[in-house]
Protein backbone atom coordinates (compact mmCIF):
# COMPACT_ATOMS: atom_id res chain seq x y z
CA UNK A 1 0.00 0.00 0.00
CA UNK A 2 1.63 3.23 -1.16
CA UNK A 3 0.48 6.88 -0.99
CA UNK A 4 0.67 7.30 2.78
CA UNK A 5 2.52 10.63 2.55
CA UNK A 6 1.26 14.17 1.96
CA UNK A 7 2.98 17.54 1.66
CA UNK A 8 5.78 19.00 -0.49
CA UNK A 9 8.50 20.31 1.84
CA UNK A 10 6.74 19.61 5.15
CA UNK A 11 6.02 15.95 4.48
CA UNK A 12 3.93 13.72 6.73
CA UNK A 13 3.83 9.94 6.46
CA UNK A 14 1.33 8.19 8.74
CA UNK A 15 1.53 4.52 9.66
CA UNK A 16 -0.27 1.94 11.79
CA UNK A 17 -3.71 0.38 12.15
CA UNK A 18 -6.69 0.80 14.45
CA UNK A 19 -6.05 -2.41 16.40
CA UNK A 20 -2.30 -2.75 15.94
CA UNK A 21 0.17 -2.13 18.76
CA UNK A 22 0.68 1.53 17.78
CA UNK A 23 0.24 4.14 15.09
CA UNK A 24 2.06 7.34 14.33
CA UNK A 25 3.63 9.75 11.89
CA UNK A 26 7.05 10.43 10.44
CA UNK A 27 7.45 14.14 9.71
CA UNK A 28 10.22 15.14 7.33
CA UNK A 29 11.09 18.74 6.43
CA UNK A 30 10.29 20.44 9.71
CA UNK A 31 12.69 23.39 10.06
CA UNK A 32 15.34 23.08 12.78
CA UNK A 33 15.19 25.08 15.99
CA UNK A 34 11.43 24.78 16.55
CA UNK A 35 10.60 24.55 20.27
CA UNK A 36 8.52 21.42 20.84
CA UNK A 37 7.82 18.79 23.46
CA UNK A 38 5.31 16.01 23.99
CA UNK A 39 3.06 18.17 26.20
CA UNK A 40 2.58 20.65 23.36
CA UNK A 41 1.52 17.89 20.98
CA UNK A 42 -0.67 16.27 23.63
CA UNK A 43 -2.76 19.43 23.93
CA UNK A 44 -4.06 18.92 20.38
CA UNK A 45 -4.45 15.15 20.68
CA UNK A 46 -6.60 15.62 23.77
CA UNK A 47 -9.10 17.55 21.62
CA UNK A 48 -9.51 14.51 19.37
CA UNK A 49 -9.28 11.83 22.09
CA UNK A 50 -12.16 9.30 22.13
CA UNK A 51 -14.45 8.66 25.06
CA UNK A 52 -14.66 12.26 26.31
CA UNK A 53 -18.46 12.39 26.24
CA UNK A 54 -21.45 10.28 25.25
CA UNK A 55 -21.49 11.73 21.74
CA UNK A 56 -18.20 10.07 20.74
CA UNK A 57 -16.94 6.49 20.69
CA UNK A 58 -16.46 5.03 24.16
CA UNK A 59 -13.14 3.45 23.23
CA UNK A 60 -10.81 4.61 26.04
CA UNK A 61 -7.51 5.61 24.52
CA UNK A 62 -5.16 8.06 26.27
CA UNK A 63 -3.62 8.89 22.88
CA UNK A 64 -0.33 9.64 24.62
CA UNK A 65 2.18 10.76 21.99
CA UNK A 66 5.89 9.96 22.18
CA UNK A 67 8.63 11.77 20.25
CA UNK A 68 11.16 9.15 19.16
CA UNK A 69 13.50 11.18 16.97
CA UNK A 70 14.26 14.55 15.43
CA UNK A 71 14.16 16.57 18.68
CA UNK A 72 17.15 17.39 20.90
CA UNK A 73 17.05 19.50 24.05
CA UNK A 74 13.51 20.61 23.27
CA UNK A 75 14.16 21.73 19.68
CA UNK A 76 13.74 20.14 16.28
CA UNK A 77 17.06 19.26 14.65
CA UNK A 78 15.91 19.35 11.02
CA UNK A 79 15.98 15.56 10.78
CA UNK A 80 12.82 13.40 10.56
CA UNK A 81 10.57 13.63 13.61
CA UNK A 82 9.05 10.28 14.54
CA UNK A 83 5.81 10.40 16.54
CA UNK A 84 4.21 7.32 18.09
CA UNK A 85 0.85 6.73 19.78
CA UNK A 86 0.27 3.35 21.38
CA UNK A 87 -3.11 1.60 21.15
CA UNK A 88 -4.20 0.41 24.58
CA UNK A 89 -7.96 -0.26 24.44
CA UNK A 90 -8.50 -2.49 21.41
CA UNK A 91 -11.41 -4.94 21.54
CA UNK A 92 -10.83 -6.95 18.37
CA UNK A 93 -13.37 -9.60 19.44
CA UNK A 94 -16.13 -7.06 18.68
CA UNK A 95 -15.33 -7.54 14.99
CA UNK A 96 -15.46 -11.35 14.89
CA UNK A 97 -18.84 -11.29 13.13
CA UNK A 98 -17.54 -9.32 10.14
CA UNK A 99 -14.57 -11.52 9.24
CA UNK A 100 -16.49 -12.83 6.23
CA UNK A 101 -18.91 -9.91 5.72
CA UNK A 102 -18.55 -6.40 4.34
CA UNK A 103 -20.02 -3.44 6.20
CA UNK A 104 -22.20 -1.31 3.89
CA UNK A 105 -20.82 2.21 3.50
CA UNK A 106 -17.39 1.14 4.73
CA UNK A 107 -14.05 0.61 2.97
CA UNK A 108 -14.13 -3.13 3.77
CA UNK A 109 -15.25 -4.15 0.30
CA UNK A 110 -12.95 -1.84 -1.68
CA UNK A 111 -9.87 -2.82 0.34
CA UNK A 112 -10.73 -6.45 -0.37
CA UNK A 113 -11.32 -5.78 -4.08
CA UNK A 114 -8.00 -3.92 -4.41
CA UNK A 115 -5.63 -5.87 -2.16
CA UNK A 116 -7.28 -9.26 -1.67
CA UNK A 117 -6.74 -8.91 2.08
CA UNK A 118 -8.11 -6.63 4.77
CA UNK A 119 -7.70 -6.05 8.48
CA UNK A 120 -11.27 -6.45 9.72
CA UNK A 121 -10.36 -5.37 13.27
CA UNK A 122 -11.84 -1.91 13.38
CA UNK A 123 -11.13 -1.36 9.71
CA UNK A 124 -7.36 -1.46 10.07
CA UNK A 125 -5.79 1.34 8.03
CA UNK A 126 -9.18 2.67 6.88
CA UNK A 127 -10.22 3.42 10.46
CA UNK A 128 -10.61 7.03 11.57
CA UNK A 129 -8.14 6.15 14.33
CA UNK A 130 -5.42 6.85 11.75
CA UNK A 131 -6.23 10.55 12.13
CA UNK A 132 -4.65 10.64 15.60
CA UNK A 133 -1.28 10.58 13.84
CA UNK A 134 -2.30 13.55 11.68
CA UNK A 135 -3.25 15.55 14.76
CA UNK A 136 0.17 14.86 16.28
CA UNK A 137 1.85 16.02 13.06
CA UNK A 138 -0.45 19.03 13.00
CA UNK A 139 0.73 19.94 16.49
CA UNK A 140 4.29 20.04 15.19
CA UNK A 141 3.14 22.18 12.24
CA UNK A 142 1.46 24.62 14.65
CA UNK A 143 4.68 24.94 16.64
CA UNK A 144 6.57 25.75 13.43
CA UNK A 145 3.89 28.27 12.43
CA UNK A 146 4.18 29.94 15.83
CA UNK A 147 7.86 30.55 15.06
CA UNK A 148 7.61 31.43 11.35
CA UNK A 149 4.19 33.10 11.09
CA UNK A 150 2.94 33.83 14.64
CA UNK A 151 -0.04 35.83 13.38
CA UNK A 152 -1.66 32.69 11.90
CA UNK A 153 -4.58 31.31 13.93
CA UNK A 154 -6.43 28.16 12.90
CA UNK A 155 -9.88 27.33 14.28
CA UNK A 156 -12.31 24.60 13.30
CA UNK A 157 -15.94 24.17 14.31
CA UNK A 158 -19.12 22.33 13.37
CA UNK A 159 -21.81 24.22 11.47
CA UNK A 160 -24.32 21.43 10.84
CA UNK A 161 -25.36 18.07 12.28
CA UNK A 162 -27.69 16.13 10.03
CA UNK A 163 -30.26 18.65 8.74
CA UNK A 164 -29.71 21.03 11.67
CA UNK A 165 -27.40 23.98 11.03
CA UNK A 166 -26.18 26.85 13.17
CA UNK A 167 -27.65 30.34 13.16
CA UNK A 168 -24.74 32.52 12.01
CA UNK A 169 -26.31 35.44 13.82
CA UNK A 170 -25.35 33.59 17.03
CA UNK A 171 -21.73 33.05 15.96
CA UNK A 172 -19.40 33.41 18.96
CA UNK A 173 -15.74 32.37 18.71
CA UNK A 174 -15.59 32.00 22.48
CA UNK A 175 -18.34 29.35 22.46
CA UNK A 176 -16.41 26.88 20.30
CA UNK A 177 -14.52 25.23 23.17
CA UNK A 178 -17.44 25.48 25.59
CA UNK A 179 -19.51 22.59 24.21
CA UNK A 180 -18.84 19.00 23.03
CA UNK A 181 -19.60 19.85 19.39
CA UNK A 182 -17.01 22.60 18.85
CA UNK A 183 -19.77 24.88 17.57
CA UNK A 184 -19.92 28.68 17.80
CA UNK A 185 -23.69 28.61 18.36
CA UNK A 186 -24.64 27.62 21.93
CA UNK A 187 -28.33 27.27 21.03
CA UNK A 188 -27.47 24.81 18.26
CA UNK A 189 -25.28 22.84 20.68
CA UNK A 190 -28.21 22.33 23.05
CA UNK A 191 -30.46 21.16 20.20
CA UNK A 192 -27.80 18.85 18.77
CA UNK A 193 -27.32 17.19 22.15
CA UNK A 194 -30.94 15.99 22.23
CA UNK A 195 -30.90 15.04 18.56
CA UNK A 196 -27.70 12.98 18.76
CA UNK A 197 -28.71 11.33 22.01
CA UNK A 198 -31.80 9.98 20.29
CA UNK A 199 -29.81 8.65 17.34
CA UNK A 200 -27.24 7.08 19.65
CA UNK A 201 -29.91 5.19 21.57
CA UNK A 202 -31.42 3.97 18.28
CA UNK A 203 -28.05 2.56 17.17
CA UNK A 204 -27.99 5.02 14.29
CA UNK A 205 -25.62 7.78 13.11
CA UNK A 206 -25.66 11.03 11.14
CA UNK A 207 -23.37 13.23 9.06
CA UNK A 208 -22.13 16.76 9.67
CA UNK A 209 -20.49 19.85 8.17
CA UNK A 210 -17.22 21.22 9.56
CA UNK A 211 -15.72 24.61 8.80
CA UNK A 212 -12.08 25.51 9.46
CA UNK A 213 -10.74 29.06 9.22
CA UNK A 214 -7.13 30.22 9.07
CA UNK A 215 -6.84 33.87 10.14
CA UNK A 216 -3.72 35.98 9.73
CA UNK A 217 -2.44 34.06 6.72
CA UNK A 218 -0.19 36.32 4.61
CA UNK A 219 -0.90 37.03 0.97
CA UNK A 220 1.11 35.14 -1.62
CA UNK A 221 0.91 31.50 -0.52
CA UNK A 222 0.24 29.01 -3.29
CA UNK A 223 1.22 28.93 -6.95
CA UNK A 224 -0.69 29.01 -10.24
CA UNK A 225 -2.13 26.02 -12.06
CA UNK A 226 -0.89 22.85 -10.30
CA UNK A 227 0.48 24.28 -7.06
CA UNK A 228 -2.67 26.03 -5.90
CA UNK A 229 -3.17 26.49 -2.18
CA UNK A 230 -6.82 25.51 -2.50
CA UNK A 231 -5.86 22.37 -4.44
CA UNK A 232 -3.75 21.15 -1.55
CA UNK A 233 -6.32 22.20 1.05
CA UNK A 234 -9.09 20.36 -0.80
CA UNK A 235 -6.94 17.23 -1.10
CA UNK A 236 -5.96 17.40 2.57
CA UNK A 237 -9.55 17.68 3.77
CA UNK A 238 -10.86 15.09 1.33
CA UNK A 239 -8.27 12.62 2.64
CA UNK A 240 -9.91 12.69 6.09
CA UNK A 241 -12.04 9.61 6.76
CA UNK A 242 -15.73 9.94 5.82
CA UNK A 243 -15.34 13.28 4.00
CA UNK A 244 -17.48 13.40 0.84
CA UNK A 245 -17.36 17.06 -0.20
CA UNK A 246 -15.06 20.07 0.23
CA UNK A 247 -15.76 23.77 -0.37
CA UNK A 248 -13.53 26.86 -0.39
CA UNK A 249 -15.25 30.13 0.53
CA UNK A 250 -18.82 30.14 -0.74
CA UNK A 251 -18.16 26.86 -2.50
CA UNK A 252 -21.21 25.38 -4.22
CA UNK A 253 -23.30 28.39 -3.23
CA UNK A 254 -21.20 30.53 -5.60
CA UNK A 255 -23.01 28.88 -8.52
CA UNK A 256 -26.18 30.75 -7.54
CA UNK A 257 -24.49 34.17 -7.45
CA UNK A 258 -24.07 36.71 -10.21
CA UNK A 259 -20.68 38.16 -11.07
CA UNK A 260 -21.65 41.40 -9.36
CA UNK A 261 -22.53 39.54 -6.16
CA UNK A 262 -19.54 37.19 -6.17
CA UNK A 263 -16.64 39.57 -6.94
CA UNK A 264 -14.96 40.70 -3.71
CA UNK A 265 -14.44 44.43 -4.24
CA UNK A 266 -10.96 45.78 -3.42
CA UNK A 267 -9.81 49.07 -1.96
CA UNK A 268 -6.46 50.24 -0.65
CA UNK A 269 -6.24 50.50 3.12
CA UNK A 270 -3.50 51.79 5.39
CA UNK A 271 -1.90 48.34 5.66
CA UNK A 272 -2.53 47.05 2.14
CA UNK A 273 -5.46 45.83 0.06
CA UNK A 274 -8.85 45.51 1.80
CA UNK A 275 -11.78 43.46 0.55
CA UNK A 276 -15.45 44.28 0.96
CA UNK A 277 -16.37 40.57 1.24
CA UNK A 278 -14.78 37.12 1.16
CA UNK A 279 -16.77 34.95 -1.23
CA UNK A 280 -13.46 33.53 -2.51
CA UNK A 281 -12.50 32.14 0.89
CA UNK A 282 -9.19 33.99 0.96
CA UNK A 283 -7.77 32.43 -2.22
CA UNK A 284 -7.70 33.79 -5.80
CA UNK A 285 -5.99 31.95 -8.64
CA UNK A 286 -4.69 29.43 -6.13
CA UNK A 287 -2.86 32.15 -4.16
CA UNK A 288 -3.82 33.52 -0.73
CA UNK A 289 -5.14 37.09 -0.65
CA UNK A 290 -4.38 37.85 3.00
CA UNK A 291 -8.02 37.39 3.99
CA UNK A 292 -9.30 34.58 6.18
CA UNK A 293 -8.97 31.22 4.47
CA UNK A 294 -12.29 29.42 4.81
CA UNK A 295 -12.64 25.69 4.09
CA UNK A 296 -15.76 23.64 4.66
CA UNK A 297 -16.39 19.92 4.30
CA UNK A 298 -19.15 17.36 4.77
CA UNK A 299 -18.72 14.01 6.48
CA UNK A 300 -21.07 11.11 5.91
CA UNK A 301 -22.79 9.23 8.76
CA UNK A 302 -20.68 6.65 10.60
CA UNK A 303 -20.90 3.40 8.61
CA UNK A 304 -20.57 1.13 11.65
CA UNK A 305 -24.06 1.11 13.19
CA UNK A 306 -26.15 -1.16 15.39
CA UNK A 307 -28.96 -1.33 12.84
CA UNK A 308 -29.32 -4.43 10.63
CA UNK A 309 -28.23 -3.86 7.02
CA UNK A 310 -28.10 -6.14 4.00
CA UNK A 311 -24.68 -7.10 2.62
CA UNK A 312 -22.71 -9.94 1.06
CA UNK A 313 -19.95 -12.24 2.23
CA UNK A 314 -16.50 -12.60 0.67
CA UNK A 315 -17.85 -15.55 -1.30
CA UNK A 316 -20.71 -13.42 -2.66
CA UNK A 317 -23.56 -14.85 -0.58
CA UNK A 318 -26.37 -12.61 0.68
CA UNK A 319 -26.17 -11.79 4.38
CA UNK A 320 -27.25 -9.35 7.08
CA UNK A 321 -24.93 -7.46 9.39
CA UNK A 322 -24.96 -5.48 12.63
CA UNK A 323 -21.67 -3.83 13.50
CA UNK A 324 -20.77 -4.24 17.14
CA UNK A 325 -18.08 -2.24 18.88
CA UNK A 326 -17.75 1.37 19.99
CA UNK A 327 -18.41 4.00 17.36
CA UNK A 328 -19.18 7.70 17.02
CA UNK A 329 -22.83 8.56 16.36
CA UNK A 330 -21.41 11.56 14.47
CA UNK A 331 -17.79 11.45 13.29
CA UNK A 332 -17.94 15.18 12.61
CA UNK A 333 -17.24 15.98 16.26
CA UNK A 334 -13.76 14.46 16.31
CA UNK A 335 -13.11 15.56 12.72
CA UNK A 336 -12.77 19.17 13.93
CA UNK A 337 -9.26 18.85 15.44
CA UNK A 338 -8.25 16.71 12.45
CA UNK A 339 -9.33 19.50 10.08
CA UNK A 340 -7.32 22.01 12.09
CA UNK A 341 -4.26 19.75 11.89
CA UNK A 342 -4.54 19.33 8.12
CA UNK A 343 -4.96 23.09 7.67
CA UNK A 344 -1.84 23.71 9.79
CA UNK A 345 0.23 21.22 7.79
CA UNK A 346 -0.82 22.70 4.44
CA UNK A 347 -0.33 26.34 5.47
CA UNK A 348 3.14 25.59 6.87
CA UNK A 349 4.06 23.60 3.77
CA UNK A 350 3.12 26.54 1.54
CA UNK A 351 4.98 29.04 3.69
CA UNK A 352 8.12 26.91 3.26
CA UNK A 353 7.48 26.61 -0.50
CA UNK A 354 6.99 30.36 -0.80
CA UNK A 355 10.19 31.15 1.06
CA UNK A 356 12.08 28.72 -1.13
CA UNK A 357 10.80 30.19 -4.41
CA UNK A 358 10.28 33.88 -3.66
CA UNK A 359 12.39 34.65 -0.61
CA UNK A 360 12.12 38.37 0.12
CA UNK A 361 10.78 39.37 -3.31
CA UNK A 362 7.17 40.48 -2.98
CA UNK A 363 4.58 42.38 -4.96
CA UNK A 364 4.01 46.09 -4.43
CA UNK A 365 0.74 45.73 -2.54
CA UNK A 366 1.75 42.76 -0.36
CA UNK A 367 3.60 42.43 2.89
CA UNK A 368 6.55 40.10 3.20
CA UNK A 369 6.30 36.48 4.29
CA UNK A 370 8.80 34.91 6.64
Amino acid sequence: MSMNTFGHLFRVTTWGESHGPALGATVDGCPPGIQIDEAQLQHWLDKRKPGQNKFTTQRREPDAVKILSGVFEGQTTGTPVQLMIENTDQRSKDYGDIVEKFRPGHADITYWQKYGIRDYRGGGRSSARETAARVAAGGLARAALAALAPEVRITGYMTQVGPHGIDRANFDWDQIEQNPFWTPDSAAAAHWADYLDGLRKEGNSVGAVIEVVARGVPAGLGAPIYGKLDTDLAAAMMSINAVKAVEIGDGMAAAALTGVENADEISMGPDGPEYASNHAGGILGGISTGQDIVVRFAVKPTSSILTTRKTITKSGEAAEIITKGRHDPCVGIRAVPVAEAMMACVILDHILLHRGQIGGAVGETRGTIG
